[in-house]
């Protein structure tokens, strides 16, 4: 298995640095390739502008547009070009990072923002009256996995059904889903630590076992059962989930995961 780790903390002894060693270690030790995009340590441009793009950028910068060009004639900048390359060689990604301020650092944003750009991670395919695109389980990533490894400081009740920050899969379900799952990408079900400010140095070692058995485990364990949007769920074009098929109970986001 060929795995990205894509890690976003700017302290490489913290918590989530350690996570990320231990992945590598844990990985490599089980006869995997692993890359690393450490993305304080190289200094990642956070934001999109016409500089991504190259000299043929629109004078009045036009984002989908300039960045579909861009990617056509791969003129894009190298560091995008790079993960772009990692993306496709990598059979698993790996997100390590923080929850701040109910979502990831803005510098994980920017990376997702430079790299899924238009033709590479979104806009493929035809739309017609039956099909509406390759996304939500199809398109240019479709075969690949993913794992969100998120450290998060409150507890883990705050963070429940009726926690008062909401449900971590609700919080997560704009990755998992509309980041993720869009460009064809299966999703794992998070490891998701709680009260990292708080973890002391005795209680690292359930937490490294736990993640290993986590990693040792990637291929077999079942992905999100989120719903395709091409294969008889959706309305077409209107992209509404069908009467009838609302699991019992569900409601917003619950709805576009299978029973």
């Amino acid at each position: 298995m060929k795995t990205l780790i894509v890690y976003a903390h700017p302290e490489p002894r913290s918590l989530n640095g350690s996570l990320k060693d231990l992945a590598v270690a844990t990985l490599e030790g089980a006869g995997h390739e692993v890359r690393v995009s450490d993305l304080y340590a190289m200094r990642w441009k956070p934001v999109v502008d016409a500089e991504d793009f190259g000299p043929s950028a629109s004078s009045r910068l036009k984002l989908v547009a300039d960045s579909g060009r861009a990617f056509d004639t791969g003129t894009l900048t190298p560091d995008v070009l790079a993960e772009q390359e990692k993306l496709l060689w990598a059979d698993m990604i790996i997100f390590q990072f923080p929850l701040w301020w109910y979502t990831m650092p803005a510098i994980l944003k920017g990376w997702v923002d430079r790299v899924f750009t238009y033709h590479f991670a979104y806009g493929v395919g035809e739309h017609n009256d039956v099909k509406y695109g390759e996304r939500y389980g199809e398109g240019t990533l479709a075969g690949r996995r993913a794992l969100l490894s998120v450290t998060v400081g409150g507890w883990e009740s705050h963070y429940a059904e009726r926690g008062i920050n909401g449900p971590i899969d609700d919080l997560l379900f704009p990755f998992h889903h509309g980041i993720l799952y869009y460009p064809g990408i299966e999703v794992l079900p998070p490891f998701v630590l709680y009260g990292a400010d708080r973890t002391t140095d005795e209680e690292f070692p359930n937490i490294a076992k736990a993640w290993e058995q986590r990693l040792l485990t990637l291929e077999s364990t079942e992905p999100i059962a989120f719903r395709r949007q091409n294969f008889g769920d959706y309305e077409i074009p209107s992209l509404s989930l069908k009467e009838g098929l609302e699991p019992a109970g569900r409601s917003g986001f619950g709805l576009h995961v299978r029973p």
